[in-house]
């Protein structure tokens, strides 16, 4: 067996060979919706920020107040001494805003799917899946020993004939999905999958991260919510919003709970604030307004979300597509197996609240260096 070291970097070569070797970019600063990386400003359409709410004064100074108060970390889990006062305001205006009895706050969206999915499915269970679900949550099936299924991405018929011929050979069924898809920024048909899951007895979960402060999602349909406090929320953690049944068994049940740190109280304090002003404002008009104009212009499909992908094909592609916007002074990342299918590699652009119309303009005409971009 060759040592660790030159295996690996084997490997790695075999990556770069194949443009699938990922390499970390130093953000030195942000403001609004610019970065600096290496001393060079770009406009962020990389960003999951979508309504700004990182940068909002009210939730720094929210934040800034915990630090100074509570200190930087909980100090343990939250089933020891680390579930903060905070805790339980957060979760209330999460339940009251997804509409449900309750929630419970995990240290991510990746943690929270994995204790929600593995908490409520075991072996002799069966678990049905979107095919581009995300990662988490197809990690979370495979660990659970439940029966994973996976039907095609959005096929309402496909997955009503996986119900029928499947469902009743197994105890329990669980049907999960995204309400809006991470990578190509489409829309689950969660009436169709409401009423499937009604005809054959099985519970919805749905991964809302890409969908708070939508109005048209519907992610309420759903048995189970969970999503995250990273993206529209601009803070970090991640949450399920369900009954007080499925909460209480998550406490006693949930692994990625019970055996994380709980999350520091500053960012608490800023995913409440986050929280009540997403409640309270309508901040997807703009972001959708930029997503209907750049839509239109190239012909793509018309998103109703933040995400709109134009699709390279190859790796090395995107990746020389994304360096060239770099060169003129946009940030659009390149996104390559094994996150999207092998042949579907792309530029992922998302639009946010802090995008201005001269921040479009600029996008438009760094895209005419594409050369596949006509």
């Amino acid at each position: 067996m060759p040592p660790l070291d030159a295996s690996l970097r084997e490997q790695l070569k075999m990556l770069e060979n194949q443009a699938l070797k990922r390499d970390l970019a130093a953000v030195e600063a942000v403001d609004g919706a610019y970065i600096w990386v290496d001393g060079k400003r770009y406009i962020n359409f990389s960003s999951n920020d979508y309504f700004g709410l990182s940068q909002d004064p009210d939730v720094k100074r929210a934040a800034s107040d915990a630090l100074e108060r509570y200190g930087a970390g909980a100090g343990a889990s939250r089933l020891v001494t680390g579930n903060h006062a905070l805790y339980g305001k957060l979760e209330q205006a999460l339940a009251g805003y997804k509409r449900t009895e309750a929630a419970c706050v995990f240290g991510s969206g990746y943690l929270a799917n994995m204790g929600a999915i593995t908490s409520l499915a075991a072996k002799g269970d069966v678990i049905f899946a979107d095919k581009l679900s995300h990662a988490c949550m197809l990690d979370a099936a495979q660990l659970s020993g439940a029966k994973l299924i996976r039907f095609a991405h959005n096929d309402m018929e496909h997955l009503a004939q996986l119900l029928a011929k499947h469902r009743t050979d197994y105890a329990n069924a669980l049907i999960i999905t995204e309400t809006v898809f991470s990578m190509d920024g489409d829309i689950a048909p969660m009436e169709h999958l409401r009423a499937l899951a009604n005809a054959h007895d099985s519970w919805l979960l749905v991964d809302d991260a890409h969908g708070i402060g939508l109005p048209h999602i519907n992610a309420q349909l759903a048995d189970i919510q969970v999503g995250t406090l990273s993206k529209a929320v601009g803070s970090y953690g991640g949450y399920v919003c369900a009954s007080r049944a499925v909460i209480e068994w998550l406490h006693s049940r949930a692994r990625s709970l019970i055996f994380s740190t709980a999350l520091p109280p500053a960012t608490l304090a800023a995913s409440l604030v986050a929280i009540e002003k997403i409640a309270a404002n309508n901040f997807s008009e703009r972001p959708l307004k930029y997503m209907s104009q750049f839509s239109e212009k190239y012909s793509l499909n018309k998103n109703q979300s933040f995400i709109q992908p134009f699709i390279s094909g190859g790796e090395k592609k995107a990746l020389d597509a994304s360096q060239k916007l770099k060169e003129q002074g946009v940030w659009v990342s390149a996104i390559r197996p094994p996150t999207v299918p092998k042949g579907q590699a792309r530029l992922r652009f998302t639009f946010t609240a802090l995008h201005s119309e001269a921040d479009m303009n600029t996008l438009f005409a760094a895209m005419e260096a594409l050369p596949w971009e006509k």
